[in-house]
């Protein structure tokens, strides 16, 4: 059984949707899902999980949060070499350049991604809420 952690950030609702449907999938394939946001969440965790799934938003000119998200996600990228994580989130402008550079940063610090990210446009619709629960499932 793998120990699995998603952390979000979610201003709107949207990037909280699909954590809540990856934590069902998750639950669903009989692994352990542990659900945070980003104060409950720190570097010095990062050990305790098989996997990890990150979810933010785009915000501004397409970036991670960063008054919450951001300086948790600082305090992780230390601890990511060699860790599989996945990433999420959606967005309301733009075409998804956050997602590509986030991907790049995790990827620079050594970071395993397990596949594409996921994002979606405004509100996931029932499609990107069961590409979260699928993914969930196949981890």
């Amino acid at each position: 059984m793998k120990k699995v952690a998603v952390v979000y950030w979610s201003g709107t609702g949207n990037t909280e949707m699909m954590a809540n449907a990856i934590v069902e999938g998750v639950k669903a394939s009989g692994n352990e899902v542990e659900l945070f946001t980003p104060e409950a969440f720190q570097g010095s965790m990062v050990e305790q999980y098989d996997v990890i799934l990150f979810g933010c938003p785009a915000m501004g000119a397409e970036e991670l949060e960063d008054a919450e998200f951001a300086p948790m996600f600082e305090d992780c990228k230390n601890h990511l070499e060699n860790k599989s994580i996945l990433l999420f989130g959606s967005y309301g402008w733009g075409d998804g350049e956050w997602m590509r550079e986030w991907e790049e940063a995790c990827k620079e610090v050594g970071a395993q991604l397990l596949g594409d990210s996921i994002i979606c446009e405004n509100a996931p619709d029932d499609e990107a809420l069961e590409q979260c629960r699928k993914i969930g499932e196949i981890l």
